[in-house]
């Protein structure tokens, strides 16, 4: 049975989806990163598999195992008195009620789960496979009594390379049957930079579409003037961050 700091966090994590648009998360990799972004006010953070990885000497895309992951979460969750959702990439090949116990384990309030399945070659979920992952997901949050946040993303932008508006009414029809299998917001990755694609998503969605954005080259007002109802940073805070520091140790060398 979850203790009742996680399921207040989970609700919280809800409520601030409703309440606050866009919802910026802070995406963070470490105890460190996390107190930082805690104490300059946000009101929760989210976890990302990329910066945790290479914050460990790993590579994104489950080069960890899940009690890897659990392992380095849990101080993070535990280091700040906010809710926290976390990356957990494809779900490592586990089942989602399992992976939803885990996550209930350490504190989660949320997560993301992605439809490039890295335990199998890297291949994309089918849209029915991926819509019965996310279902799975829900309905494990509903048994175990805790309203996760569900952040359901989908990789189909990001493969098309050049063509992106070209998969746009295929990558639309699966974030909506996400939604409807208990998806609380959705994550189509790789558009951050087309305003076009960004407003269309946006404009077929009924709950926050969750867009990456860089701390430095884009900004906040933008994105909710396209209607952005959750914004994440994934590897890009720690880009920013290690280029900031590559320049302030150059001149010691």
């Amino acid at each position: 049975m979850a203790d009742a700091r996680t399921v207040r966090n989970a609700q919280k994590l809800r409520q601030l989806h409703a309440s606050q648009q866009p919802l910026v998360l802070p995406t963070v990799w470490d105890v460190w990163s996390a107190g930082i972004a805690a104490s300059a006010g946000f009101h929760a953070l989210t976890i990302g598999s990329h910066p945790l990885a290479a914050s460990r000497g790993a590579q994104d895309g489950e080069d960890q195992a899940l009690e890897e992951v659990l392992a380095a979460v849990l101080p993070i969750i535990d280091g700040v008195d906010l809710p926290v959702s976390v990356d957990l990439e494809a779900g490592y090949g586990r089942e989602p009620a399992e992976l939803i116990a885990a996550l209930i384990d350490v504190g989660g309030a949320g997560l993301n789960i992605e439809d490039t399945v890295h335990s199998e070659g890297g291949r994309l979920r089918s849209t029915e496979e991926h819509t019965a992952y996310i279902a799975g997901l829900r309905a494990a949050a509903d048994d175990a009594g805790v309203p996760i946040v569900i952040n359901g993303r989908t990789d189909l932008f990001a493969r098309a390379g050049s063509d992106r508006a070209g998969v746009l009414e295929e990558a639309i029809v699966r974030l909506q049957s996400l939604v409807a299998a208990g998806a609380d917001a959705v994550y189509p990755v790789k558009i951050q930079d087309d305003d076009e694609l960004i407003a269309a998503v946006v404009e077929a969605l009924s709950v926050p579409v969750n867009i990456t954005a860089h701390p430095a080259k884009h900004t906040l007002e933008r994105l909710k003037n396209l209607g952005v109802g959750r914004v994440t940073f994934g590897p890009l805070l720690q880009s920013a961050l290690t280029d900031h520091t590559k320049h302030l140790l150059a001149g010691w060398i």
